[in-house]
């Protein structure tokens, strides 16, 4: 029998993979619980796991005094003397052995539960260790059970949660499907540790592809960025470190093999590989693919890029709904905003006539104006003056010219519309008015006189 709780011990050990440390520790503080069940909470207990004899032994501490206040934790100098050290002194703390045979069903029931609620919280401090360090990783699962529309997924030691905003919308499990994952976040809550998984993060086409290109796990093709509309569309940027390893080429895989398979646990979601340039006007067109651009103004200020593209491919470059363009922005880090080439003729022909109006500019001056980002009037009215004193090709003299006459121009034009605007207004007030006032009775003519 003193053998068995060394086997317990050391079963439960192995099993559950939890130190003995630990199980003994939990041992002695559910002897502890349990004692001062039967004896009293006042009393001074100590517990200890004695390995030899199979056991936990409890003791009880009484500080030796020369008079007794409280004898739950105190015992006079000569009762000690008497019993249990015939050299114990004031001031000694003495330990004598407690009889645990003569505990209760409810403190032994105390015990047992304290123990097991110990090994409990031991497991789930394990299992959150274990997840903890693998946030960004892939993981397999069965789907066992769905809670709203959130699915719970088995990942052997412990359950995951897919909750409803991280699945794919088109995709469906029931019951006991398997299902493969991306763990983006493990917390510890009172229930235990929840792993929360996703199947649209964009760090899920990253390592399918770091499973299916071995490039990429070697670190020779390295990733520059993914971004994804689950089950529609992605884009994935990669960059070689070896002047002889295409990253495109690596990802794709002989006759499209390595990409099909990503493609494939994605369920069907298309896969656009860009090659990842440290030109950013490069990048953008790339990632624009397969559309083709004519032309990029870039302004750095906003961080955003106007892209022009022929006609034809303006559908092409935006995509369904806005798609492609979308995804590119993403990918890049840049606000894009694609336009035909037709629309922007028309802009351009607008702006020019617009900056060209203001008096004392000429049409080279106008080109200059818009070259350096001015769209209208407007716009250069409301400059700063160093902004265009700035542009190169027009001097101090003629910038302090263009930023007084702007302003006056832009400022005349505003009267003048609102001039015609309140004449408008006017005007249509007094037809409302003639509309709403009845017409005085005509005048009876001769006859009817006559006849009255």
């Amino acid at each position: 029998m003193q053998q068995d709780l060394n086997r317990v011990i050391e079963q439960v050990s192995k099993e559950k993979g939890i130190d003995k440390a630990i199980l003994i520790s939990a041992l002695e503080n559910a002897m502890i619980s349990a004692a001062k069940k039967t004896f009293g909470a006042q009393r001074k207990i100590e517990a200890q796991y004695n390995p030899e004899l199979g056991e936990v032994e409890l003791f009880e501490a009484k500080l030796v005094v020369e008079e007794v206040t409280d004898p739950a934790v105190e015992i006079s100098v000569q009762d000690a003397r008497e019993v249990l050290d015939p050299d114990a002194e004031v001031g000694d703390e003495l330990l004598s052995k407690l009889d645990s045979s003569s505990f209760g069903r409810i403190a032994a029931q105390a015990a047992k539960q304290n123990i097991v609620q110990r090994v409990r919280d031991a497991e789930r401090e394990i299992i959150y260790n274990e997840f903890k360090g693998r946030e960004g990783q892939l993981v397999n699962g069965i789907v066992q059970r769905f809670e709203k529309k959130n699915i719970i997924v088995n990942l052997g030691k412990t359950d995951a949660i897919l909750p409803e905003k991280e699945q794919v919308p088109r995709e469906r499990y029931r019951q006991g499907d398997r299902i493969r994952a991306y763990i983006v976040a493990v917390e510890m809550t009172a229930r235990g540790p929840q792993i929360v998984l996703s199947r649209t993060h964009p760090g899920m086409l990253i390592k399918l592809f770091e499973q299916e290109v071995p490039e990429i796990y070697e670190g020779i093709v390295e990733v520059k960025g993914a971004a994804r509309e689950p089950g529609g569309r992605a884009k994935f940027a990669v960059a070689s470190n070896d002047p002889d390893v295409d990253p495109v080429g690596a990802c794709v895989g002989m006759k499209g093999t390595r990409v099909q398979a990503v493609v494939q646990e994605l369920r069907g979601e298309k896969i656009d590989i860009v090659h990842w340039t440290a030109d950013q006007a490069e990048y953008v067109c790339r990632a624009l693919a397969p559309a083709k651009v004519s032309k990029i103004i870039i302004d750095d200020d906003e961080h955003s890029m106007e892209v022009i593209v022929p006609d034809d491919q303006l559908s092409l470059a935006i995509g369904r709904k806005g798609q492609n363009v979308r995804l590119a922005s993403r990918l890049t880090g840049w606000r894009i905003d694609a336009r035909g080439e037709a629309e922007a003729e028309e802009e351009t022909r607008r702006a020019r006539i617009s900056i060209g109006a203001i008096p004392g500019v000429s049409d080279m001056v106008a080109e200059l104006l818009y070259q350096s980002g001015f769209k209208s009037a407007e716009e250069v009215a409301e400059a700063e003056l160093e902004e265009i004193l700035d542009i190169e090709g027009i001097g101090p003299e003629r910038s302090q010219t263009i930023y007084n006459s702007s302003r006056e121009y832009v400022a005349e034009k505003k009267r003048k519309e609102e001039e015609e605007k309140a004449a408008a207004q006017a005007a249509a007030q007094a037809a409302a008015q003639a509309a709403e006032t009845p017409e005085p009775p005509a005048e009876p003519t001769e006859k009817e006189r006559q006849e009255a």
